[in-house]
């Protein structure tokens, strides 16, 4: 094997690990995003773990802003008193907690 092949290797390898933790990152705060979003509409136990997973789920329909879309409706229906801005910010800083989390491992 030449070392261009190797060379080629470790980054179709590294390319993969990449993505496979942007994916982890992305759900985990998906996750912690949904579980904040339940606490405000009062939602507990099994019912927050249901609405968490509906928000990870939500990725799948169209990304980063399907998911701000989803919290932001489900919230203006039962929390009204949550802004956009504040849904915003906690999306951010959960993103920089999801970071934190799955590098721990």
């Amino acid at each position: 094997m030449t070392t261009f092949d190797e060379r080629e290797k470790e980054f179709e390898a590294r390319f993969k690990h990449d993505q496979e933790l942007q994916f982890k990152i992305k759900a985990r705060r998906n996750r912690l995003l949904g579980l904040w979003a339940a606490e405000k509409m009062e939602l507990s136990g099994v019912d927050a773990d249901a609405y968490a997973k509906s928000v990870v789920a939500a990725q799948f329909g169209g990304g980063d802003r399907r998911i701000l879309e989803k919290v932001t409706a489900d919230l203006a229906a039962t929390a009204p008193g949550v802004t956009e801005a504040q849904i915003r910010f906690q999306f951010d800083r959960l993103s920089q907690e999801a970071m934190q989390q799955v590098m721990k491992g």
